[in-house]
């Protein structure tokens, strides 16, 4: 039977001491915050204005226009369309860091459901009584 070579069995490179202390002063400098760039920024807010702009136009924003619709109804509805969205990013953000994880994913799914329920109160259905 022939023999597999792993990664395991090759023999590890011995590290002196110069070359440990040049990896620690790489991880001292790495673990600093930089400053962000311009670019950035604008790349990082686009991302949500794309998803902003996409949750106004589903939650129907040309509504009053097409068959006169009362605007207050209309913005209340895109106000608890943008709760429901925020539940879902705080959500999001709390998988990705993985920091107060369970305390970022329970508001987020209490910010949906608070947007179903104001929903349902816009519609006219409570789901109270």
């Amino acid at each position: 039977m022939a023999k597999h070579r792993r990664i395991s069995d090759n023999p590890k490179p011995r590290i002196t001491e110069k070359e440990e202390k040049t990896e620690l002063v790489e991880e001292k400098t790495s673990s600093t915050k930089t400053p962000k760039d311009i670019k950035s920024i604008v790349l990082s807010g686009s991302k949500y204005l794309y998803i902003i702009v996409a949750a106004a136009l589903l939650s129907g924003i040309f509504t009053p226009l097409t068959i006169n619709a009362e605007w207050n109804t209309v913005i209340s509805g895109m106000l608890s369309i943008f709760l429901g969205l925020g539940g879902g990013i705080v959500i999001f953000i709390g998988i990705k860091y993985q920091k107060f994880t369970t305390i970022l994913i329970c508001g987020g799914l209490g910010m949906m459901i608070v947007s179903l329920i104001l929903i349902y109160e816009i519609a006219e259905r409570s789901l109270f009584g």
